[in-house]
């Protein structure tokens, strides 16, 4: 269960990231909760959209599911600490319409879907797990736009490096287990 939960906050630092830039516009009447549930649904469902499609490729691909799984987390984590160190998390965001944090929430749950594979290579329940992400990424999202209110955009970065390493760090941990 604790590798959900570091899984869980891992996935929830996109958001998180997205979430504190969004604070730092300013006008956040109600954003931490819209946030919240935009980022928090998807990143609950795409990891089980993911944890679907690999149950139905599992048998095909059993004796090299954790490269795979080591594969899709590295690279998902290789993005992240290269978008954090470049620093440029994203553009310059004009209105908070349901449009908008709809693609937000795509975009920041995508990688999400990849991660959702390794959930077949776990001994727990996926929808315990996608349920765990979910919350963790609306508490993140809410969070992140409080601090983005309070403290402008400097965590940003910082919150997309440490998700991308601990993305890392578990996909080396399935290559060893």
């Amino acid at each position: 269960m604790l590798e959900v939960i570091v899984l869980a906050v891992a996935l929830s630092m996109d958001a998180f990231a997205v979430s504190i830039g969004l604070g730092s516009k300013g006008n956040t009447r109600g954003l931490g909760l819209k946030a919240g549930l935009y980022f928090g649904i998807f990143q609950a469902l795409m990891p089980f959209i993911g944890y679907l499609g690999g149950k139905g490729v599992l048998g095909w691909v059993e004796d090299y599911a954790h490269w795979i799984a080591f594969g899709l987390l590295a690279l998902i984590g290789g993005k992240m600490l290269y978008e954090g160190l470049k620093g440029d998390l994203e553009e310059e965001i004009e209105a908070l319409t349901h449009k908008t944090m709809l693609l937000l929430a795509i975009a920041t749950s995508i990688d999400a879907m990849a991660a959702g594979f390794s959930l077949n290579l776990l001994d727990i329940n996926a929808y315990l797990a996608c349920l765990i992400i979910g919350v963790t990424t609306f508490a993140f999202s809410w969070a992140g736009v409080r601090i983005g209110e309070k403290s402008g955009t400097w965590l940003e970065s910082k919150a997309e490096v440490f998700g991308g390493v601990v993305l890392i760090l578990i996909g080396i941990k399935m290559l060893v287990m």
